[in-house]
């Protein structure tokens, strides 16, 4: 069994390949990939190549975590059945290449307890759960508390502040640097940071990935306040001392979505709490991957870049 997919043989060395599945077996499923995100988080820095060392990483790699598609083979004991709309994170199922994170193919094997039902109506937003459950993930948990100020107006700072909101919450201040990202916001404020002139919020999430930052966001929260790296940073991370010190600041990193984030997601998702709607700025066809990475990656205005799989010969 064979796939077409993004084949990244080394920093900004990218094309679409025919590559070797490897033979389902027990407890796999097989996923038609309809769409599947690009990432300018994490593919931004396997394709320029400063992806600090990362368990499983190596060239050549399939890139991609966002993954949408419908099961197309499926043993009986896996509860899918062909025709199931599913969310696959990336699979690691080619032999020729690691499957970092593997979600950019037109079809995958993957274990089915990995992948998650998705409302056929969503269509390409579906791809998107996984940012969804990050960003759910962040927020989570005993003694969390929600943002009052997100840094950066991305799909995943988006997401921060439609969940904050679905929470009931006062609606977030929302930090953005670049003019082009500050329309779209649904029911909070978008602004520039030298536009806000408050130094006493409680909890301020970084969506940003910029850790230059760390020492501005200190000095914005008030004393015991939390800055919670929702991001991904391949630098080492510095601050100043005597300001947090004097502040008494809290960091905490927010790791990868689990299962139960992204059941609790889907839910959310599923009965109106939640929605994708108007994350998705690009759409472009698998055959175009080239064109669409660097477009995902250079291009300002695209928000989310989405990989077209369905007519991909």
């Amino acid at each position: 069994m064979q796939t077409r997919a993004v084949y990244l043989n080394g920093p900004e060395d990218l094309h679409l390949d025919t590559l070797a599945l490897k033979a389902p077996g027990a407890g796999d499923i097989v996923v038609d990939i309809s769409y599947s995100g690009i990432s300018t988080g994490t593919e931004k820095l396997f394709w320029t190549g400063q992806m600090p060392p990362f368990p499983g990483m190596g060239y050549p790699l399939v890139p991609g975590y966002e993954a949408a598609g419908e099961v197309v083979e499926a043993a009986p004991d896996t509860g899918f059945r062909p025709g199931d709309r599913v969310f696959v994170p990336g699979a690691d199922c080619f032999t020729d290449a690691y499957g970092l994170f593997g979600g950019a193919a037109s079809r995958l094997v993957t274990r089915a307890e990995r992948v998650t039902r998705i409302d056929p109506a969503l269509g390409a937003e579906g791809a998107l759960l996984a940012l969804a459950a990050t960003a759910r993930h962040a927020m989570a948990g005993l003694d969390r508390a929600v943002p009052d100020l997100i840094v950066g107006h991305g799909v995943l700072g988006r997401l921060l502040a439609r969940l904050t909101i679905a929470a009931g919450a006062p609606a977030p201040t929302v930090w953005e640097t670049m003019p082009a990202r500050r329309d779209g916001a649904e029911g909070y404020d978008v602004i520039a940071p030298e536009e806000d002139p408050r130094r006493d919020y409680r909890a301020i999430y970084d969506a940003s990935g910029n850790g230059e930052i760390l020492n501005e966001l200190i000095g914005r929260i008030v004393r015991g306040g939390e800055i919670v790296l929702a991001g991904f940073y391949p630098q080492a991370l510095s601050f100043a001392f005597p300001p947090a010190f004097m502040k008494e600041a809290r960091l905490r990193v927010a790791a990868e979505w689990t299962p139960d984030d992204m059941q609790a997601t889907a839910a959310l998702i599923n009965g109106g709490a939640l929605s994708l709607g108007g994350l998705i700025s690009h759409q472009a066809d698998a055959a175009s991957a080239d064109m669409a990475y660097r477009t995902a990656f250079e291009d300002p205005a695209c928000l989310k870049m989405m990989l077209n799989w369905k007519d991909t010969a």
